[in-house]
């Protein structure tokens, strides 16, 4: 599912592609879309995206030739996405529009190209004449001082009663974080998943009332080195996500060409034998770790032989059913024959000695 980075990486995709391009007409709509229509159209208009969160929002305005024209007539309009579960935008000649683009905006050239909206499940949205939602808090990554404030002022709230794991998917005070997220951050701080989560933040609340913004984990030193600097939760918050950017969209490629880069800045999600520990004082009960499959290396376990192996031994087993089956019908048989055998040889001997004495 897309998070903060990968929304702003879509913002920014936006932002290159649509550089000094011009679009025209109306935006198009699938039919089998129930998202709203776009009410805009224009001759001649540009777009450009911002992210906040796990929003974008991209703006379109119309362009003139005539300075004088565009200052009394220009038309503007603000479209606010949000990705669902597997929206992207893509950005293609019209021959090759995607399967799902549900939002199409059109260029004015030839050959045409469109910016589109991709969304194979249909949990994403878009909203015209939007704005940003007003019960998400201010984004993890480009408003890290507000969003740190907007947190620890409001440690009273009953959200933050929470286990930390819940917490943190809460978009009113972390606008932008999702699940790996989530289980990078706790698992570089070794804090318990169902540990409270005002237990976890009110010891922040007076270590950076200065509202200091740490942006490095790593800093040199006197003697040349590098030592790690103090980390807590909430500036986790904005650096990890801010790791995930600087790949370069490697981690979420809407082209699906290579994802190796991500996989391997992983520290916890999705890597194979992991275990967090401890889950904390607030797990559900009767909750139970789900058991990670141990790898096997190569020359220990030849998946594709013992799938054939396996295979050949179903096989064989049901051979020998029906051998078993066919050899108790075969003795029956051949008992039946023997015994008609039988009686035709006595039949004939009786009929001899009938003929003999008379």
């Amino acid at each position: 599912m897309p998070e903060g980075p990968e929304l702003h990486l879509a913002s920014l995709f936006v932002n290159r592609v649509c550089a000094d391009v011009v679009f025209t007409g109306a935006v198009e709509k699938s039919e089998i879309s129930k998202g709203p229509v776009v009410p805009f159209a224009s001759d001649a208009y540009c777009i450009s995206a911002v992210s906040r969160g796990k929003e974008v929002k991209l703006t379109l305005t119309s362009v003139t030739k005539s300075k004088a024209k565009a200052d009394k007539c220009q038309l503007s309009m603000d479209v606010v996405f949000r990705f669902g579960m597997s929206g992207f935008f893509r950005f293609t000649t019209v021959e090759e529009l995607p399967k799902h683009a549900h939002l199409r905006f059109y260029t004015n050239e030839d050959p045409q190209r469109a910016l589109t909206f991709v969304d194979a499940r249909r949990f994403g949205s878009w909203q015209p004449s939007g704005s940003w939602q007003r019960d998400r808090g201010p984004c993890v990554m480009s408003q890290y001082e507000s969003f740190r404030e907007n947190v620890l002022s409001r440690l009273a709230d009953k959200a933050f009663d929470r286990p930390i794991c819940e917490a943190l998917l809460n978009q009113k005070y972390f606008n932008g974080i999702g699940n790996y997220l989530r289980a990078e951050i706790l698992h570089r701080l070794s804090i318990p998943p169902f540990m409270k989560a005002r237990t976890v933040l009110e010891e922040l609340e007076l270590k950076d009332e200065d509202k200091t913004m740490i942006t490095e984990e790593n800093t040199e030193n006197s003697e040349g080195g590098t030592r790690k600097s103090k980390s807590d939760l909430l500036s986790l918050c904005h650096t990890v996500p801010l790791e995930v950017v600087s790949l370069g969209g490697k981690g979420y490629d809407p082209e699906k060409r290579d994802y190796t880069e991500f996989e391997a800045w992983l520290q916890c999600y999705y890597v194979d034998g992991m275990n967090s520990g401890d889950p904390g004082p607030m797990v559900p009960k009767g909750f139970k770790s789900p058991k990670t499959k141990r790898k096997i290396q190569k020359d220990e376990y030849d998946y594709k032989c013992s799938k054939k192996g396996a295979k050949m031994k179903q096989t064989e087993r049901i051979l020998k059913k029906e051998t078993l089956e066919k050899e108790p019908r075969a003795e029956k048989e051949k008992g039946y024959a023997a015994m008609q055998h039988s009686t035709v040889h006595r039949s004939r001997i009786l009929t001899r000695l009938g003929s003999s004495r008379k």
